[in-house]
Formats: C-alpha cells, sequence, structure tokens
C-alpha cells in the first residue's frame, strides 16, 4: 500500500524546491497549483468558471489576475469558485494516487499549499511541513517581483501561520539552511518512511 504524505508550508518557505527533491529521490509528487494552473489553461475549469464569472476567460484560458480581482475580497464568490475548482483538483489528485499505486510506490506525495486549511491532512497518513526562519522566509518573498509588504501581509493572513503548521507535523524539513540541507532531511524522512505498514495519523484515512 503507497503511504501517501501530505506536503505543505507557508509562502516562501520552499515548499515546491522540497517537493522537487522528493521526486527526484524517487517519491512521485502531485502539485496541486500546477494542478490548478493547467485546469485554467485550457483545461476542464476553463467552461465552467467561464459560465460562473463572465469576462474572465481571454483566449481559452482563465485570466487569474481578472479572477482573483472578483473573488479575493468576496468570500460568497470564493466559495463558488472553490466548489468548481476544488472537484476538479481532487480527480487529479484521485488519478495520480491510482497511478503511484499501480506503480507500487513505497511513498507518494500531495503537494498542497492549504492542507490544514482545507482538511487534507484527513487524506493523508502523515504531513511534512516545509519551514525556515521569518526573517528568510520575509526576505524570500520580498525579493519576488511585484511584491510589497502589504501584499506579503496579507497573504500570510490568509494562511495558518507557520508554528501552528510545524505544531500539527510529523515532519519538518528546514530550508533556512539551504537546499542540500533540505535534501539531507528528505532522504530522512524517507529512510523514516521505509516499509512502514500503516497510518501515523490517528483515525482512519478519510476517502
Amino acid at each position: 500500500m503507497t503511504f501517501i504524505l501530505g506536503l505543505t508550508g507557508s509562502i516562501g518557505m520552499r515548499k515546491s524546491a522540497t517537493a522537487a527533491i522528493f521526486r527526484r529521490l524517487g517519491a512521485p509528487a502531485h502539485d496541486a497549483d500546477a494542478c490548478v494552473h493547467a485546469l485554467y489553461k485550457g483545461g476542464a475549469a476553463v467552461p465552467l468558471v467561464a459560465a460562473a464569472f463572465p469576462g474572465v476567460v481571454t483566449d481559452g484560458a482563465v485570466d487569474r489576475a481578472a479572477l482573483g480581482r472578483l473573488v479575493l475580497d468576496d468570500p460568497a464568490r470564493m466559495a463558488e469558485l472553490e466548489a468548481i475548482v476544488h472537484p476538479l483538483v481532487r480527480a487529479e489528485e484521485t488519478r495520480f494516487l491510482a497511478d503511484a499505486a499501480s506503480a507500487r510506490a513505497p511513498v507518494a506525495v500531495l503537494d498542497i499549499p492549504l492542507l490544514f486549511e482545507t482538511g487534507g491532512e484527513r487524506r493523508c497518513d502523515a504531513v511534512v511541513v516545509v519551514t525556515a526562519d521569518p526573517a528568510v522566509q520575509r526576505a524570500r518573498v520580498l525579493a519576488r517581483p511585484g511584491m510589497t509588504a502589504d501584499k506579503f501581509d496579507a497573504i500570510l493572513a490568509k494562511q495558518r501561520p507557520d508554528v501552528e503548521k510545524r505544531g500539527q507535523a510529523h515532519f519538518l524539513v528546514d530550508t533556512g539552511r539551504g537546499l542540500n540541507a533540505a535534501e539531507t532531511q528528505v532522504r530522512g524522512i524517507l529512510r523514516a518512511l521505509a516499509g512502514r505498514p500503516g497510518r501515523i495519523l490517528t483515525g482512519p484515512r478519510a476517502p
């Protein structure tokens, strides 16, 4: 049975780089953000979003900036969008896990930015939180093109605090010491899970 490992972390923690390390070391990883991008760029979400949010589709792709302006400060519209997108992402995730099981992958990684915020940990056997010192995180994010301190603070306000995520983690990967050190930590996690038959989280995995 493939062990399902949730991977999450706040903005600027280098979660995607950590997911890439898992892939390089042989653990397939499903990127929820990349899945959404594909669904918006000519994917199954396009006609559904176009119907619900007229004017946000251009040349067969969702204009994410235009869509964001409609939903970011409107909880009702955001919920409407999530009702469209989340089932599509879950369907892709289900296909990914089926492929991992068919390939007899010992560990499959679900890379989900808002894992705890959406209750996604219930679909996992254990959770890895990617973390770093807050000063390192802030410097990384503010170095991004177009990022401002106010925008960064607004993004943080929508995410569960890093300290809370770390408190719920079964494993931590600290990227503040560089990606070579992060790879050492990932190798340690995979060694810890080698041959583990069951779930680390308490209670049955949600379907």
